[in-house]
């Protein structure tokens, strides 16, 4: 009974870990654009693709702990404090959404809440630090060349 117990409990954890995964640049281009981020709120794909890269290098199932308690989830790293809910901790979850749905490779809850996030708040895409240090005013044209949209 325990070994079964045990086995059971394996199976569960590989099978929770195999939800999410690193995607390929063209991956996100391609979802990214059937979700709809092509020119949302003025911003390219080219930019959103970017940020992703830079905030999560494409994981779907990064969280990145802050120093005021908050942490960052899924592949644009979206706050708990503002937008998700994560468990007890205090959150306007402006989202609506656990963060826990942003660890998955459908990353079509990332997109809602990131389509809220631009739109939301007073600085659109300067919301994430990452497309303000790396992404905003370059040529991004590399980071959906090739990718067959």
């Amino acid at each position: 009974m325990m070994k079964t117990l045990c086995s059971l409990v394996l199976l569960a954890c590989i099978l929770a870990t195999g939800q999410a995964e690193y995607l390929s640049q063209c991956d996100v281009a391609q979802q990214l654009q059937q979700l709809g981020l092509d020119g949302y709120a003025g911003y390219s794909l080219a930019n959103w693709v970017c940020m992703a890269y830079h905030e999560s290098s494409f994981n779907t199932d990064a969280i990145n702990y802050d120093s005021n308690g908050s942490a960052d989830f899924g592949i644009f790293q979206i706050n708990s404090r503002y937008w998700c809910q994560n468990g007890d901790e205090y959150s306007s979850n402006i989202c609506g959404i656990q963060c826990s749905q942003l660890l998955t490779n459908n990353i079509a809850v990332d997109v809602a809440c990131a389509k809220t996030i631009v739109t939301d708040s007073w600085n659109g895409m300067g919301a994430w630090v990452a497309w303000s240090t790396y992404c905003q005013g370059q040529d991004l044209s590399g980071y959906i060349a090739g990718c067959n949209l």
